[in-house]
């Protein structure tokens, strides 16, 4: 399968969850990171007009999870978060925040990734770390 391909199936598969509640679209993918991209509106906001944390936390274990996902034997595996993180730098009104998963540890049992979450002009937004165990699939 393609790339662009593949891309189209996570964001199919993500329909009728949070993600697609939130307007989380998966952008790009590699070995070692996945990018993904959420609105800054009604959906996302706090009363104050700014951007909800939770909604920034959601990004980032969006991306860290799938990220995971991938990096796991499909036929007996699954990934799971189990720590969530995540230090916001600045706020925003508008826009899109665009985020990066990048590995930090993939062992067989837990993983570790970075997700570095930024605003339209590539100021850093938030940072979150993301810990996933991994489980047999039952």
């Amino acid at each position: 399968m393609d790339k662009q391909k593949a891309i189209e199936q996570i964001n199919i598969f993500g329909k009728n969850t949070m993600m697609d509640s939130l307007g989380i679209i998966i952008t790009d993918f590699g070995d070692d990171y996945i990018c993904g991209k959420m609105p800054v509106d009604e959906r996302t906001i706090q009363p104050f007009g700014l951007l909800h944390g939770g909604a920034s936390a959601a990004l980032a274990e969006t991306l860290g999870s799938i990220a995971g996902g991938k990096k796991v034997d499909h036929e007996g595996k699954t990934v799971v978060g189990i720590e969530i993180n995540c230090n916001h730098l600045r706020s925003v009104r508008s826009g899109w925040v665009n985020g990066i998963a990048k590995p930090i540890k993939l062992g067989k049992k837990i993983q570790v990734w970075n997700i570095e979450i930024k605003n339209d002009s590539d100021d850093l937004v938030a940072v979150s770390r993301l810990t996933l165990a991994v489980i047999d699939k039952k």
